[in-house]
């Protein structure tokens, strides 16, 4: 495959992943109705990691203890902490502000990247892209209101679920480096996830409860979330991150709070004016430019390769 199938590859999978995962808020809100967080986490990783069994079965085999500590604290960070994070966030603040929070996701990503991975360096230009597209999303939560809702524990929760999403991504990247079945590790990173879940399930009053899904939505709804956001969407993101980089992949998380708050309008019904369109252009520019010096750094580097 060519450099530039690799890269629009790269691009279409990552939008793909970005659109599903912009409304797993809405499904995710939908559900906490009738579940608990830790189960909506644990069942939808669940699923997810069968799934991912069923369609590939043969072992992940690494080289070192090192190694399997890649994929143990990818599980831990990327499904574990974030997720579960994430959901508590919100029980106790809004969707959209959800949304917003977790779009500062990039920007940690970079920054991580830039001390941890090679060739993905911290530039000025997506610093700027970062500025624009931050001001767009905090537009879009405001959403006209002018007064930023602020609950300070949802609130608290939701910033520190990109921190962790950064870590999960530079490890992923570090992962894809050793060109194992991009299907066999998202099911390894499953596993660890699932396995650290545990300690969660015993602590909170988890039970399997299964006559709620007797409720066609809670079924479909978590058929989204295990079919679609975890089995589908985490192998999509993971190959996006090999192909493209952790930096240029994350920016396409600024489009997540874009496609909630459509999402939430339609399905929650909550509120949107004029401003969201405002602040939605500026999101797209910010993302736009930040995605240009990656490209610029990318297309220099091959021409000095050449």
């Amino acid at each position: 495959m060519t450099e530039e199938r690799k890269t629009t590859m790269g691009h279409s999978l990552a939008l793909l992943t970005i659109l599903i995962w912009g409304t797993t808020f809405i499904s995710t809100k939908i559900l906490l109705i009738d579940f608990m967080p830790i189960e909506i986490l644990f069942f939808r990783f669940l699923l997810g990691y069968v799934v991912l069994m069923l369609i590939y079965s043969r072992p992940v085999r690494t080289e070192s203890f090192r190694e399997e500590l890649l994929f143990m604290a990818a599980g831990l960070c990327g499904v574990t902490l974030y997720f579960l994070v994430e959901n508590i966030a919100l029980v106790y603040t809004l969707a959209s502000n959800v949304g917003v929070i977790v779009s500062i996701a990039p920007f940690l990503t970079a920054v991580l990247a830039h001390f941890f991975l090679e060739g993905e360096k911290l530039h000025r230009q997506f610093l700027l892209g970062f500025g624009i597209a931050l001001t767009g999303i905090v537009l879009i939560g405001l959403n006209g209101s002018y007064v930023l809702k602020l609950n300070p524990i949802g609130d608290l929760l939701a910033f520190l679920a990109p921190a962790v999403w950064a870590i999960y991504s530079v490890l992923m990247r570090r992962i894809s480096q050793r060109n194992y079945h991009i299907i066999g590790s998202t099911r390894r990173v499953f596993f660890y996830g699932l396995l650290f879940m545990i300690p969660a399930l015993f602590l909170s009053k988890f039970h399997l409860g299964l006559t709620r899904f007797g409720d066609i939505g809670n079924i479909i709804n978590m058929l989204f979330l295990g079919l679609g956001a975890s089995a589908l969407c985490f192998v999509t993101w993971n190959r996006a991150v090999g192909l493209l980089g952790a930096v240029k992949t994350s920016v396409y998380i600024y489009l997540v709070p874009v496609i909630t708050v459509a999402a939430s309008a339609l399905i929650l019904e909550e509120q949107i004016t004029w401003v969201t369109g405002l602040g939605t252009g500026l999101t797209l520019l910010g993302s736009l430019i930040s995605e240009g010096k990656s490209s610029k750094v990318i297309s220099s580097r091959r021409e000095r390769s050449v």
